[in-house]
């Protein structure tokens, strides 16, 4: 038995994973899909000081309070920040680190180093009334939708779970100085349907950090796979168990 932690990205909730959860439960792993401080149940915890540390501590907290090892971390979009650091503080708690179409920073980099188009989000927060929400995007037309989703009815289920993003956690640098997170295996899922304009990923490297040759998988739906293709997705994952 595996344990699966996955962790949703910006704007999304712990309930995103809901298709993908029993698949893997059913094989026999032991899942865990929290909610971070802002979102979901959590969202009334939302505020301009929430940032990315604050992301962090609620995973590494989860994993000392349920005592777990071995874990398979999965980070989702903005998540990949936050399990990078993750890994950094807890290397020996993690068997293997999946970047799922995420960000995958280098250390002292924020979402903006990353993905440059965030701040445009980030000027337009600051200008707003609240000077820190980041509100979830728009639906596009076909092919794009809503992070890829475009099926009417999983479209409002997705709109129903979104929270604004707190500017801190597009700003925040991520901590990469861990020597011992160089030998946590890692994996890439990048989803190769339609992507938004100003979306870039970052070509992998071709050897991982401890050496092994780069593992990258891709998925033919759009960014939000785990609504669109979650026995696809699941089937990935269970290779790793």
């Amino acid at each position: 038995m595996s344990t699966f932690l996955l962790v949703h990205g910006a704007w999304h909730s712990g309930r995103c994973w809901e298709r993908v959860v029993p698949l893997l439960e059913a094989a026999g792993h032991r899942v865990l899909a929290p909610s971070l401080t802002g979102y979901g149940d959590r969202a009334h915890l939302a505020g301009p000081e929430v940032g990315l540390d604050t992301h962090v501590d609620d995973v590494v907290g989860l994993i000392d309070e349920q005592g777990l090892n071995d874990v398979v971390l999965v980070g989702h979009s903005y998540a990949g920040l936050v399990v990078s650091a993750v890994v950094n503080r807890v290397p020996e708690r993690v068997a293997h680190l999946v970047y799922l179409d995420a960000m995958v920073p280098e250390d002292g980099e924020s979402a903006v180093d990353v993905l440059p188009v965030t701040r445009h989000l980030i000027e337009a927060a600051e200008r707003s009334e609240s000077g820190w929400r980041v509100p979830p995007p728009p639906e596009a037309p076909a092919p794009l939708g809503l992070f890829g989703v475009t099926d009417p009815a999983d479209v409002a289920w997705l709109r129903a779970m979104l929270s604004d993003q707190p500017v801190r956690c597009l700003r925040q640098p991520v901590r990469l100085d861990n020597p011992a997170a160089r030998a946590v295996p890692r994996t890439h899922i990048h989803n190769v349907g339609a992507t938004p304009a100003g979306i870039t990923r970052r070509p992998v490297p071709p050897v991982q950090p401890n050496g092994t040759p780069a593992q990258v998988w891709t998925l033919p739906t759009g960014h939000d796979c785990m609504i669109t293709m979650p026995n696809e997705l699941s089937a990935l994952l269970l290779e790793l168990a």
